[in-house]
């Protein structure tokens, strides 16, 4: 039945004489995500459209999960293309198109035309009423609502005649790539792939870091990071992520701080230790999962001092999110079950039994002073080990 796709954007519509440029970032991520589908597909653009054609058999619900993750598009309609073999014929293949798509016709309708091309013999509203009086004499169960229609018939009369009824919602936001890169510091847990996703919905590159622990966390707790990783992937595009062994680190820092600080200090030089990757791979700010409140390393307090040590913007998308509505994204994009794996992640082994919710930065740098002697080292092997996982 369906052969092409029509592909509506929102935001990009409004866009001045930069719109090209978004639209082009588009059709590169759509053609991107059609690869990964059996058959063959030319992607096109004319006259304020984005067209999927297949130009060989196809699997329906495969190219429809592909495109619904490509950030940018709003709406996936499924398009029957008629050849201009008179009105006729037009309105044959209409009632036919309606008879095999929608089985139940008990259903208000309305058609609504398009003339983009003005040498068509009618107008559009002349379109809407032929159409209509067809449909209706086909299915007299069928009942005409201009206002609140169940069933919107779309008829655009092209260099071809575009019929199309289904409406798929897509992710919406920006085609990936249209807004820089920044990195995203991966945990395993629920927060930080719900923010790379969202980050992601506005059009940025993503790179991501995880701090690896082990002995202390297992190769099965890098995996799960490297399982959702995979997932963040499937709406940003390839991500490059750093594996960096932070359990040198983390053991100094245990040895000479005051342990109701070891989280804000670990999570100082995890911020430092990101910020030296991210400059390096041309990254315009960090991205964290965190939320005002929901930890004690994520009080106000906490989140100034971890800023402190950072000259890069760090975005965090899900600062005023509860955890319910952070659940409901991870759930909706697929990452909860993985996140929710019991293998434990270099923080929860980490964490103070009683961590200072309102830390003084002041105090803090005070302290730091006691790793003088080696963790700038430790830091530089740190990075000088980085294991890089490029995450199709």
């Amino acid at each position: 039945m369906f052969t092409s796709f029509l592909i509506k954007y929102a935001e990009i519509g409004i866009k001045g004489k930069n719109r090209y440029l978004f639209e082009d970032a588009l059709v590169q991520q759509i053609k991107y995500a059609v690869k990964k589908c059996d058959g063959e597909f030319k992607i096109r653009k004319t006259d304020g459209r984005i067209y999927v054609d297949a130009v060989s058999d196809f699997d329906y619900d495969e190219v429809v999960d592909h495109l619904k993750k490509v950030f940018g598009i709003a709406w996936i309609c499924p398009v029957k293309v008629l050849h201009d073999e008179g009105f006729d014929k037009l309105k044959q293949d209409v009632v036919a198109y309606i008879d095999a798509v929608h089985p139940d016709k008990n259903k208000t309708f309305k058609v609504h035309a398009r003339r983009a091309r003005k040498n068509y013999p009618l107008d559009s509203m002349e379109i809407n009423m032929d159409l209509g009086e067809a449909i209706l004499d086909a299915f007299p169960e069928m009942k005409v609502d201009v206002h609140n229609p169940e069933l919107m018939i779309n008829v655009e009369v092209r260099d071809q005649i575009y019929v199309y009824s289904i409406n798929i919602p897509g992710p919406g936001g920006m085609p990936v790539g249209t807004a820089g890169k920044a990195m995203l510091l991966l945990s395993g847990g629920i927060d930080s792939p719900v923010a790379g996703y969202m980050i992601g919905k506005r059009g940025v590159k993503i790179d991501a870091v995880y701090f690896h622990a082990p002995p202390y966390t297992s190769e099965r707790a890098k995996q799960k990071v490297v399982d959702l990783a995979k997932i963040v992937a499937q709406y940003t595009g390839p991500i490059y992520l750093h594996v960096i062994n932070f359990t040198d680190i983390q053991l100094y820092i245990y040895e000479k701080c005051p342990h109701d600080e070891l989280t804000i200090i670990m999570r100082r030089y995890m911020m430092r230790i990101a910020e030296t990757i991210a400059k390096k791979n041309e990254c315009l700010g960090l991205i964290t999962g965190e939320s005002i409140g929901q930890v004690a390393s994520q009080t106000m307090q906490s989140l100034a001092a971890t800023n402190e040590v950072c000259e890069m913007p760090v975005y965090r998308p899900l600062i005023g999110f509860d955890k319910m509505e952070i659940v409901e994204v991870s759930e909706k994009i697929g990452s909860y079950e993985t996140s929710i794996l019991p293998y434990e992640d270099c923080c929860t082994i980490f964490v103070a039994k009683h961590p200072v919710t309102k830390p003084n930065a002041n105090v803090i740098r005070i302290h730091e002073q006691n790793l003088e002697e080696k963790i700038d080292e430790l830091v530089q092997t740190a990075l000088d080990t980085d294991e890089l996982i490029i995450v199709q």
